[in-house]
């Protein structure tokens, strides 16, 4: 394998002004540029989303935090760089802004982890690992999500046509699959036998829950099994056991590149902009809006009540409803509203046009249905705020002669197959997760910062949920779209 030729003392000069100017951009904010750069010798803040070291092949056994000096450590030529001398490559230490605007009436609350910028993804002439000595593996957890396949599909695709890696598994039943591979053995993925996968919803490798309470037996396994490097597909949970392997693997010093690619039909992964198979998984729930309209339309007093998916997060149901332009009232789990009020809304609709569209997030209103019970894996579970709401408005409505018309969709929002320019942006996901593999960083996942790929420490998605801001615009656009009172939106 080709060598690369590494730069002069007069090319680092020139990277240590770049890395500069990066910090100082990267804060965005009225705040001034402070000790970025691994070109300068200086210290991230350890939460910091730039604070990659810890999180490289090369590095991640010593204690400085930082930027990667990738082209000191990285020692092969990426092939992709043979094969397309004219390629464009990323400059290893390209920083995303993390905060971007001036004057910013919300600075206040923006994240500081990403307060000095996130390295991006996406392919480096340099990169860590030899292709020859790849041994990869993919594997998807948790429930489904429209697109999985696809991301299976560009992950295998781009390992065996970019790079030329050929032992590729498919890990089945979550990290079951990998903790147990002779009861769920691995398939081996080819470019025949992914080729038209993501003509279809749900995941060719069976996605699973559970599976990581031996972090030690999946290494034993892995390394069994000759797999250096892992990509995880799965939600924050599918990151938080990605990390326990990563600090595992970092103890052991098995030297196991670890990828995630962030999956949540809630979109409540924290950071980045949005969860690929969101826009597929609205696009069908606001078909599902359009038939509780045709249901509420076709009689007089008539309310449509559809739940959608968004235990903890109601981005489902904001955004079908503003995708649909005729909802009346979106319940999330951010806003705690009062029945009383949703029934006078409910009445003062009707009076002004005869019907009314109600979108509910199944988290919604749990005060109201509260089971008190937990499932085995920790998870409170919810009581079912859609047949409450129904049968209230019901009651309601009795006397007028009104009634609603309930539509529980379900897991069919998630089974969809993937729509193309959901596709496109599994492919995105997909490439650079391979790409930052490749450049040797680990205990990682890729996702998008102002519609960027960029690279963040797999502890940093898994440590909380994003939920709606009320104050956002996107929350307040809902809430004028549906004409909704002040009493409902949570901003009285």
């Amino acid at each position: 394998m080709a060598r690369c030729i590494f730069h002069s003392a007069q090319w680092w000069r020139h990277q240590a002004g770049f890395a500069a100017l990066a910090a100082g951009t990267a804060c965005g904010v009225a705040m001034r540029p402070s000790k970025l750069t691994a070109a300068d010798g200086k210290q991230l803040d350890e939460r910091s989303a730039a604070n990659l070291r810890p999180y490289h092949l090369s590095t991640w056994q010593e204690p400085q935090g930082g930027l990667v000096k990738e082209r000191q450590v990285n020692k092969y030529l990426n092939p992709i760089a043979i094969a397309w001398p004219d390629f464009n490559f990323l400059n290893p230490d390209e920083l995303v802004m993390g905060h971007i605007i001036l004057n910013d009436s919300k600075q206040a609350s923006r994240p500081k982890e990403l307060a000095a910028g996130c390295v991006r993804g996406n392919a480096c002439r340099e990169i860590f690992f030899n292709p020859d000595e790849v041994r990869a593996a993919i594997v998807t957890c948790g429930g489904l999500c429209p697109g999985l396949n696809s991301i299976i599909r560009e992950i295998t695709n781009c390992l065996w046509h970019q790079y030329g890696v050929k032992a590729i598994l498919g890990m089945q039943y979550g990290y079951n699959g990998c903790k147990d591979p002779d009861q769920f053995p691995p398939i081996q993925l080819t470019v025949e036998n992914v080729r038209d996968i993501h003509m279809k919803g749900g995941s060719i490798l069976k996605a699973g829950r559970g599976g990581m309470e031996d972090p030690e037996k999946i290494l034993d396994q892995l390394q069994k099994q000759g797999v250096n490097m892992l990509f995880t597909v799965g939600g924050d949970g599918t990151q938080a056991a990605a990390n326990k392997l990563f600090q595992a693997a970092k103890k052991r010093g098995m030297p196991l590149s670890i990828v995630g690619v962030p999956k949540s039909i809630d979109n409540d992964i924290v950071f980045f902009d949005k969860t690929f198979g969101f826009d597929s998984a609205v696009a069908a729930a606001s078909e599902v809006i359009r038939n509780g309209w045709v249901e509420a339309t076709s009689c007089s007093k008539g309310v449509g009540i559809v739940k959608l998916m968004g235990r903890d997060a109601g981005f489902v149901a904001m955004h079908a409803a503003l995708a649909s332009t005729i909802v009346d009232l979106v319940m999330i789990p951010e806003v705690e509203v009062e029945m009383a009020e949703v029934l006078k809304h409910v009445d003062q609709t009707l009076a002004r046009k005869d019907f009314m569209v109600i979108a509910v997030a199944e988290g919604a209103g749990q005060k109201f249905v509260a089971t008190g019970k937990t499932d085995s894996t920790g998870h409170t579970v919810y009581g079912d705020i859609g047949t409450y709401l129904k049968d209230s408005v019901n009651s309601h409505l009795k006397v007028s002669g009104g009634r609603s018309f309930y539509i529980d969709p379900s897991y069919i929002i998630r089974s969809v197959v993937i729509r193309p320019n959901d596709h496109i942006y599994c492919s995105r996901l997909a490439r650079d997760a391979v790409h930052t593999a490749m450049r040797g960083y680990t205990g990682v996942c890729v996702g998008p910062i102002h519609n960027i790929i960029v690279v963040m420490p797999s502890n940093l998605i898994a440590s909380r949920k994003k939920r709606i801001s009320i104050h956002s615009s996107a929350w307040q656009s809902c809430v004028q779209s549906c004409n909704m009172p002040k009493s409902l939106s949570g901003l009285h």
